[in-house]
């Protein structure tokens, strides 16, 4: 292909990630390229790097969810962008720019990386939610009987993205998430639709979750959820401050709200294979 665009396929914390590096290029991933790419090569989060905008930025991202539409943040997705580039240029500090902000990445000496995921919102139109909240700590949404719904009264917050929280007694692999994700993910009160987790709270320092990913469905992970359980649990005075969060990867994430109200996310990302890619059609081919 002679417009290819070089990839890494990742893995991180159970995310599936395809990296592809359109730095140096005038032009763009199509949105058709991103579901085209999907069907050979299936991910979670497609992001795309491109020619940073602004003084001081390694690079820019837009991140494409596996549907083709466009997702807001990627935790785990951004750890992939730090591992995958650093296979070609070792650094320890990364900056990227995305449309949620600013996003600040350092490598650990351990191997991990964290990410700095910015503050968290709650204001019912920051989410946004379709009507006024005073407090989204516990907003009037549930699934199943009025009288014994299965699923109530989530906490919601913005991470660069719009989150729902349900807090659960049991594990959360025990609700059918797959049936009732796409229907609280297009619920009215979302109107840029949601992602939906279920989250067990084992002890202030240890949550469970599972997240139904808004454009990804159901999924092994999911960094942004992670750190979305973690503030709303610290708001409910469920968890502390830092705490390991587990999604049905089990490979943990640790997530720490830090006292300047940013969050911080740290874990591990995994290099699965190389290729190339055609921007336009997604049309890809895998490094021998």
């Amino acid at each position: 292909m002679a417009s290819d665009v070089p990839f890494c396929k990742m893995n991180g914390a159970g995310n599936a990630i395809v990296v592809a590096d359109m730095r140096g290029r005038a032009d763009y991933l199509a949105p058709q390229a991103a579901i085209a790419l999907n069907e050979s090569v299936p991910f979670d989060q497609l992001m795309e790097v491109r020619t940073p905008k602004g003084a001081g930025f390694d690079a820019g991202l837009l991140i494409h969810n596996s549907d083709g539409s466009e997702a807001g943040a990627c935790g785990n997705g951004m750890r992939c962008v730090v591992s995958c580039l650093n296979r070609g240029e070792a650094k320890s500090e990364w900056l990227f720019r995305t449309r949620a902000g600013m996003l600040p990445a350092t490598v650990n000496d351990d191997g991990t990386i964290s990410v700095d995921m910015g503050m968290p919102h709650f204001g019912w139109e920051d989410i946004p939610l379709a009507e006024a909240f005073a407090d989204t700590t516990r907003i009037e949404l549930q699934i199943g009987p009025i009288d014994a719904p299965v699923l109530h009264s989530p906490s919601v917050a913005s991470m660069g993205n719009p989150h729902a929280i349900f807090w659960v007694e049991n594990d959360p692999e025990s609700y059918d998430l797959e049936r009732f994700g796409p229907l609280l993910e297009n619920h009215p009160i979302f109107p840029e639709r949601a992602n939906i987790t279920l989250a067990q709270v084992v002890s202030p320092e240890h949550i469970v979750i599972r997240t139904w990913e808004r454009g990804a469905g159901l999924t092994l992970a999911c960094g942004s959820a992670a750190c979305a359980t973690l503030v709303c649990a610290v708001r409910k005075e469920l968890a502390a401050r830092k705490a390991k969060i587990t999604p049905p990867s089990r490979k943990h994430l640790t997530v720490e709200w830090k006292e300047d109200n940013r969050v911080l996310m740290t874990g591990p990302a995994e290099f699965e294979f190389s290729g190339r890619l055609d921007p336009q059609t997604g049309a890809a081919v895998i490094d021998p």
